[in-house]
């Protein structure tokens, strides 16, 4: 497999020839499922983190980031040979390693959030993401069942984690890998009615090019780049979706892309070609002004083109082109060639430790510090420092305040665990009940009928919400829901259960601009059931969303009941 970035590397940096060497030897004879050399693997996640911008610490991480789970060789040897650092990297790529989605889809945000509090070093995800878009990449060879589970991983946790680092490029590249594996029926479906489609609009974008290359280079701009970006089969689906199937109603199916050398020469590029083609009315979208949430920069605009054709044209400078390919990575890469032409020397990105909101703080990477010694310290992500993310044993995770323990893991589960609650394991060994948990912790509770909270509890528990209710169990107060009206609606729906439907089913919801509460499926009939908690009572509303829902083919019978 060819590696040419680290190929280069290896030549010219003894740190990095070093891990290559060491991982080529810890790996030999080993194979992967395609039956390719398991160093393949760890060469090619390295290259993507080359590719990507990131240090030389980063880049051996990437190559040894499976020696110690996969060959023996120790950590205490990595922090040896390659320092602190890399060994910090190498483990914390290993422990992501072992967490495992297992379809509880309300979960899935705090799985994310676990996953970034674990990491504690941006370049830790960075990592792990190089290494899951090349796992997606040969998934053709693992066994099929294992194939669905990864896809899913894949779409609900990394892909997101990679848009939300501002890594469209490669958060669209994970999704498209996944989509064949998870919606198999609508993959060939697209392929089939969409090929023709794209190779029609791949050459009308080709007429259209030097007409704007014209039009550009007369007004004295310098347009460093004029191609076409064709919409990825996982988006597309998505907003078929929304259009009824109707790919005729999509005009960015293939996007023309300006990308020139300014700010004001984004806004000149504007100018020309609305002077060319009439704009459609609201269909131009300023990211320039305010970028989406994960920093993405850029001008969109549809026009009435050429043969009167609907099409979108988006504008943006060099640096916003690259930060939309590999985000934060590219800022990393722009940091490191300011002033100084050495690979290594690089200038800070930085996280607003006091924000609480995590999608900002990704999004304030973006700021500059002015001394490079400052860099590595805004890789830190310790903004989850107050927050710690234990596990269910069936995979839930439970977000709690750092210093919590087994009684407040029990009480968020629900309450009457919380109140029979005599003991805990955590991590298969027995625990006292005011142990202090720490991320990444698989908790069992052990209950007991009839069993009533201690008074004691309240002095080492850390959540108000246990607090408060083993008060009232000691009291003996019930909290009793008011029954004087209706608080909330209960959707019951029978289904043919598939990969991905509950996603659906909780799109649709979510789209409709209602609130869901809880889930819970009932699988030991012939068709699963799911039972759905909304914040809603209006009757009118309710009905408008079941006949949304009943559009889904395997959904087989719908109800509900105001409780």
């Amino acid at each position: 497999m060819s590696t040419p970035k680290i190929q280069e590397l290896i030549k010219n940096n003894d740190f990095i020839r070093r891990a290559y060497d060491l991982a080529k030897k810890q790996h030999e004879g080993q194979k992967r499922q395609t039956g390719d050399p398991y160093f393949n693997h760890v060469s090619q996640t390295a290259e993507f983190v080359a590719q990507w911008g990131l240090d030389q610490t980063a880049i051996a991480a990437a190559l040894l980031h499976d020696t110690v789970e996969d060959t023996g060789y120790s950590l205490e040897k990595i922090k040896t040979e390659f320092g602190e650092e890399v060994s910090f990297l190498v483990d914390g790529v290993t422990k992501l390693g072992k967490i495992k989605y297992r379809g509880v889809e309300r979960q899935v945000e705090n799985l994310r959030k676990m996953i970034l509090a674990l990491s504690q070093d941006i370049r830790v995800i960075i990592v792990k993401l190089a290494d899951r878009l090349h796992n997606m990449q040969t998934l053709n060879a693992v066994p099929p069942q294992k194939q669905k589970r990864i896809a899913l991983e894949t779409m609900e946790i990394y892909a997101p984690l990679a848009y939300r680092l501002g890594m469209q490029k490669i958060s669209g590249e994970l999704e498209d890998l996944s989509f064949p594996y998870i919606y198999p029926r609508e993959y060939r479906w697209l392929i089939e009615h969409a090929k023709e489609k794209y190779e029609e609009r791949e050459r009308y974008t080709e007429k259209v090019k030097p007409i704007v290359m014209e039009a550009i280079k007369k007004a004295g701009i310098d347009a460093l780049m004029i191609d076409s970006r064709a919409k990825r089969y996982s988006s597309l689906y998505k907003k078929l979706l929304r259009y009824d199937m109707d790919i005729e109603k999509i005009y960015d199916l293939v996007a023309l892309r300006i990308v020139v050398k300014s700010v004001a020469d984004c806004y000149a590029v504007l100018g020309i070609i609305h002077n060319l083609w009439p704009p459609l009315p609201n269909r131009i979208k300023d990211y320039i002004a305010l970028p989406k949430p994960n920093g993405y920069r850029s001008i969109h605009t549809t026009v009435f083109c050429v043969d009167n054709k609907i099409t979108e044209i988006q504008i943006r400078t060099q640096e916003m082109h690259d930060e939309a390919e590999t985000g934060i990575a590219a800022h990393w890469a722009y940091e490191q060639f300011k002033g100084t032409e050495d690979y290594l020397d690089k200038k800070s990105v930085t996280a607003n430790k006091k924000e609480l909101q995590w999608v900002q703080q990704l999004r304030s990477w973006q700021k500059e510090f002015a001394h490079p010694e400052e860099f590595l310290e805004s890789l830190k992500i310790d903004f989850f420092k107050d927050r710690i993310f234990a596990i269910t044993p069936k995979g839930e995770v439970i977000d709690l305040p750092s210093g919590a323990t087994p009684v407040d893991f029990a009480y968020q589960i629900h309450t009457e665990i919380g109140n029979s609650c005599t003991g805990a394991k955590v991590n298969g060994k027995i625990v006292s009940l005011d142990y202090r948990l720490r991320s990444g912790d698989i908790v069992d509770i052990i209950t007991q009928k009839n069993k009533k909270p201690s008074e004691s509890w309240i002095n080492f528990i850390k959540t108000s919400h246990a607090r408060n209710h083993i008060r009232a169990a000691i009291k003996g107060k019930t909290v009793q829901l008011s029954k004087r009206e209706p608080k909330e609606v209960e959707l019951k729906i029978v289904v043919e259960d598939r990969v991905g439907l509950l996603k659906d089913v909780t799109v649709i919801i979510s789209r409709s601009h209602i609130n869901i509460i809880a889930i819970n499926t009932i699988t030991n009939a012939k068709f699963p059931i799911l039972k759905i908690r909304c914040d809603i009572t209006n009757k009118e509303k309710i009905e408008k969303l079941l006949v949304k829902l009943k559009k889904l083919k395997e959904i087989k019978e719908i109800g509900y009941q105001l409780i």
